[in-house]
């Protein structure tokens, strides 16, 4: 159970955004694809794992001080560093071993996707807002790295309201870490003193702003009419609006800023607005022909 736990198995949902290519081309249940990127999901798993296992091998003294992050592991000393590594050689050539016979594109991607989070683990991260970028430009590789096993094109909108949902969790995720340093009085991360409460405040806001405002640029956009044949995509706007207010609710009247995916699992409310985004998303773009919209 302890090794499972070395991997993070609960962060794979992340990977999830390897579908978002083919959610949004209407080729969901284009069942060959499906499995393809299913493939790409399993290596994208194996290499996410082995960069939070040498992440938390970096980050073992720092994690020691957090009080969630101290049970972690490698931190907590369930598992040697020697016997967390062994793991990491497993998982990196697993990953890049099933990505090569996928294809040489999502390779590539793939292998952005781990030098570059393999610098974040060893540095990167230290540099304010450049950390939160890098995490952001992760999530850009995940759905590029979808489209490419798909060959769905994925458009500049698309890449851009990605990157906006995810530069704006990390932030709120960083507010968080503030936070424990004000109450704690110990810095768990060096990026922190690059941030205050008023500055993230103020990111979350314009953040928020500029991610409701693409997606709605996004929906009525001539290149989503044209491809979907409707102009009503505008409608599944009330969803994405009404999570990112719960997430903001949640940050600052719950002060509960943590781990996006610990929100994900646990809030109702975000699941529901999820679900029906993703029920209205499947109702005007696989259904527009039998009339319903």
């Amino acid at each position: 159970m302890v090794y499972l736990k070395l991997l993070r198995p609960k962060e794979w949902v992340k990977n999830l955004f390897l579908y978002i290519p083919l959610f949004f081309s209407g080729e969901l249940f284009n069942w060959l694809k499906v499995f393809q990127v299913f493939e790409g999901f399993v290596a994208f798993c194996c290499i996410a794992s082995s960069i939070y296992i040498i992440n938390d091998y970096a980050d073992r003294e720092d994690d020691r001080k957090h009080p969630e992050k101290r049970n972690r592991p490698i931190a907590s000393g369930a598992v040697s560093p020697g016997t967390a590594m062994i793991f990491f050689l497993i998982l990196v050539v697993g990953g890049f071993l099933l990505a090569y016979f996928i294809n040489n594109r999502f390779l590539i991607i793939l292998a952005l996707y781990f030098f570059l989070n393999i610098g974040y683990s060893f540095g990167l991260k230290n540099i304010p807002i450049l950390d939160i970028f890098i995490i952001a430009i992760g999530f850009v590789f995940r759905v590029r790295s979808g489209g490419s096993i798909a060959n769905v094109d994925v458009t500049v909108w698309l890449n851009i309201m990605i990157f906006l949902l995810a530069l704006f969790m990390a932030a709120g995720k960083r507010r968080d870490d503030v936070l424990l340093k004000i109450s704690s009085g110990n810095e768990m991360r060096k990026a922190v003193k690059g941030y205050t409460l008023d500055f993230l405040n103020a990111l979350l806001a314009l953040i928020s702003s500029v991610m409701i405002v693409s997606y709605f640029m996004y929906t009525v956009s001539n290149n989503m009419i044209v491809k979907h044949n409707t102009s009503r995509l505008y409608l599944t706007s009330l969803f994405v609006m009404a999570g990112i207010m719960r997430y903001l609710q949640i940050i600052y009247v719950n002060v509960d800023s943590g781990s996006p995916t610990k929100i994900l699992y646990k809030d109702r409310f975000i699941q529901v607005a999820l679900l029906l985004w993703m029920i209205s998303f499947y109702l005007i773009i696989y259904t527009k022909n039998i009339g319903l919209f």
